[in-house]
């Protein structure tokens, strides 16, 4: 099996873009969809909790997802020689941005 001469590019600009998305998307809570747990529904797109509490995290990852796609597969379009300067490291570099950007999110849990 061979890897085509795009997928550094898709992987690196895909890793990069997931976790911004995903971050925005917790931020401003645009889940796809949502999951009731106590009643076993799942609902299109951000629903108030019924009868228990609402699931957004699935909603979260399914928008990350289909932007970082789409984000991958611009980079893997791109030429060749755009995506060579395109450095492998912002696929570990921008992950570990969110988590500190998820630190500051979340300070009210860790500043009680």
């Amino acid at each position: 099996m061979t890897v085509p001469r795009s997928f550094p590019a898709f992987a690196v600009v895909f890793a990069a873009a997931f976790a911004v998305a995903y971050v925005i998307s917790v931020d401003r809570n645009l889940a796809l969809f949502t999951y009731h747990p106590a009643i076993y529904e799942w609902g299109l797109g951000v629903q108030k909790p019924k009868d228990g509490p609402a699931m957004y995290w699935f909603g979260w990852l399914a928008t990350s997802g289909i932007v970082a796609t789409v984000a991958g597969a611009v980079a893997a379009w791109l030429p060749g020689s755009i995506t060579r300067r395109l450095w492998s490291g912002w696929s570990w570099a921008v992950p570990v941005a969110v988590m500190v950007a998820f630190c500051y999110l979340l300070r009210g849990y860790f500043l009680r």
